[in-house]
């Protein structure tokens, strides 16, 4: 366990919140162009997986905030 405070855990914490936000603002703005013809139970589909897309890069990225490494310690 860490007992010292680090740069990575604040620059992550925004670094998130700018990535995420931007991303949001992108569907938010090109998606519905893209997708209003389709049927609601696809597009429902598709802004389920945009949902959760995200979170896939989230566990490296938080465990480089904790360690400063991309991959879990062996």
């Amino acid at each position: 366990m860490r007992t010292e405070p680090t740069w990575r855990i604040p620059a992550g914490i925004l670094a998130l919140l700018v990535v995420l936000t931007t991303y949001g603002i992108l569907i938010a703005r090109y998606m519905p162009g893209l997708i209003d013809a389709w049927p609601v139970w696809l597009q429902t589909i598709v802004y389920l997986i945009l949902g959760v897309v995200w979170l896939l890069p989230l566990r490296r990225f938080l465990i480089w905030m904790e360690t400063g490494h991309w991959s879990p310690p062996d």
